[in-house]
């Protein structure tokens, strides 16, 4: 199952890729979500073989998922691989310069199932699949106005 979401941001791509490579508010924003992150390597900036171990509660159940910076190539590109008891995933974030102050973030996330019981949860997900691609696009173009607000206000 693939998902693929894509904004243009009024901000230079170096300036874009900072603030996506910027984890550690990622993590304080996942934690306020109610998910537990964990860093587990890669304290020393943006690099491939980054970890990050997550707690979270999905459909009530506990749910743990390792998540690897697997490939990074600034500023076009950053790949995470992402990993749970029955389900392997793919995000590959690219950056792509359309003009000096324009850039254009593309994201796609690919989820596969290992054992049955995620394949029926990835089949649940294949049932509301529009609202789940709308919210996945909705929450990338809320993330890209605050990204050129945040680049507009120098914070």
């Amino acid at each position: 199952m693939q998902f693929t979401a894509r904004e243009d941001i009024e901000a230079p791509i170096n300036a874009v890729f900072e603030m996506v490579a910027d984890f550690e508010r990622f993590e304080r924003m996942a934690m306020r979500r109610g998910i537990e992150v964990r860093r587990m390597s890669g304290h020393m900036g943006v690099v491939p073989g980054t970890q990050w171990e997550t707690e979270f509660n999905l459909r009530g159940k506990p749910r743990h998922v390792a998540i690897e910076m697997a490939e990074c190539d600034p500023p076009a590109l950053m790949r995470f691989q992402a990993a749970s008891k029955g389900m392997n995933g793919t995000t590959t974030v690219e950056f792509l310069a359309l003009s000096q102050r324009r850039t254009r973030l593309s994201v796609e996330m690919a989820l596969a199932a290992k054992t049955l019981p995620a394949r029926l949860l990835l089949q649940s997900l294949r049932l509301g699949q529009s609202r789940f691609r709308r919210q996945f696009q909705l929450r990338l173009s809320e993330f890209a106005r605050e990204m050129e607000e945040r680049h507009l206000h120098g914070s």
